[in-house]
C-alpha cells in the first residue's frame, strides 16, 4: 500500500487504478492544489482524492506574474512538505518548466519528485513529440504521469497570455488528437484546462483516462482548483472558472468540503464558471 507519511490513514489511500475506477463508474474526483503541509493535512481531512503541488506556486506563493521562474528543487522543497501532511490523497507533483529539455533531465526531475519528495505522480504540460516521448520514458520506469493540455501555463508567451484554448475548429481538432496521444504515450490522468464545454466533453468521452478540468465544463470526470482561487484570497480579478466556497463557510475546512461535495454532485462547475 502507498501512503505519502507513516500515519495509518483514516480512509482508503487513492491510487492510479482507483482513479481509472472512479471514472468507470461515473464517480467525480475532487483536486486541489496544496504547497506546504497545514493545507496538505486540510485536503486529507476534507476527502480530497488528489492534491496537485502545481508550478502556480510561482504565482500565489511566490508573486511572480507566470509559473516560469519556478525550478526544479522549488518543486521538491514544496512537495516533500505537502507529502507530509497527506496519507490516503493521492500527491500529483508538476513538472517545472524547461524540465522536459531533454530526456536525463525528465528522468531525473521525475525520479526527484517521487523519490526524493515523495509524489505519487508528476505532471507535464503539452502535447508535442517530445512530451510524448517523456511520458513514455517516465512510465516505463514507473513513474506515474499527468498529462496537461489546454491552456498550459508554461506556453503563456506563445499563447500571448492566459487565453482560452481551443475555440475553433482545428485548435479543438488538435487539442483532442494530442489527449488521444498523451494516453496513448502512457499518462494515466489528464488536466485540461481552459477550454470550451463542448471540447471538455468531447475530451472525457474520447479517452479512457479520467480528466480533470479546470475551465473545461461540467462534463470531466473531475476538477480541480488553485486552493487560492477556491478561497478566495488570490491578488486580483478571480478566474472566471474559480468560485469563491469560504462565502458561507466559517472556516477553511468547510470551505474544502463544500467544494468536494459539489464537486462530487456535479453542482461544479455552474454554467457561470464554463466558456462556450
Amino acid at each position: 500500500m502507498y501512503v505519502q507519511n507513516a500515519n495509518a490513514p483514516a480512509r482508503k489511500p487513492v491510487t492510479v487504478p482507483g482513479l481509472h475506477a472512479m471514472k468507470a463508474e461515473g464517480r467525480r474526483i475532487a483536486m486541489l492544489t496544496a504547497y506546504d503541509a497545514s493545507f496538505a493535512w486540510q485536503l486529507e481531512s476534507a476527502g480530497v482524492d488528489v492534491a496537485l503541488v502545481g508550478d502556480s506556486l510561482g504565482m500565489v506563493m511566490q508573486g511572480h506574474t507566470s509559473t516560469l521562474p519556478v525550478t526544479l528543487d522549488h518543486m521538491v522543497y514544496h512537495t516533500a512538505m505537502v507529502a507530509r501532511g497527506v496519507s490516503a490523497t493521492m500527491l500529483v507533483a508538476d513538472l517545472p518548466f524547461m524540465a522536459d529539455r531533454d530526456l536525463p533531465h525528465v528522468l531525473e526531475a521525475g525520479a526527484r519528485l517521487v523519490g526524493e519528495a515523495g509524489a505519487a505522480m508528476v505532471k507535464i504540460e503539452g502535447g508535442a513529440p517530445h512530451i510524448l516521448a517523456a511520458i513514455e520514458a517516465l512510465t516505463v520506469r514507473a513513474i506515474p504521469v499527468c498529462a496537461h493540455l489546454g491552456l498550459t501555463p508554461q506556453s503563456v508567451h506563445k499563447f500571448g497570455g492566459f487565453r482560452i484554448q481551443g475555440r475553433e475548429q482545428e485548435a479543438a481538432d488538435r487539442v483532442l488528437a494530442e489527449a488521444l496521444a498523451v494516453e496513448s504515450a502512457g499518462a494515466d490522468l489528464l488536466v485540461l484546462e481552459g477550454v470550451p464545454v463542448a471540447l471538455g466533453e468531447r475530451v472525457s468521452k474520447a479517452v479512457k483516462i479520467p480528466v480533470i478540468g479546470i475551465g473545461a465544463g461540467p462534463h470531466c470526470d473531475g476538477q480541480v482548483l488553485v486552493i487560492q482561487d477556491m478561497l478566495g484570497i488570490t491578488r486580483g480579478k478571480r478566474p472566471k472558472f474559480s468560485k469563491d466556497f469560504l462565502i458561507g463557510h466559517d472556516s477553511v475546512a468547510a470551505a474544502i468540503a463544500a467544494y468536494v461535495a459539489d464537486v462530487r454532485s456535479g453542482a461544479f462547475p455552474a454554467p457561470e464558471h464554463c466558456f462556450n
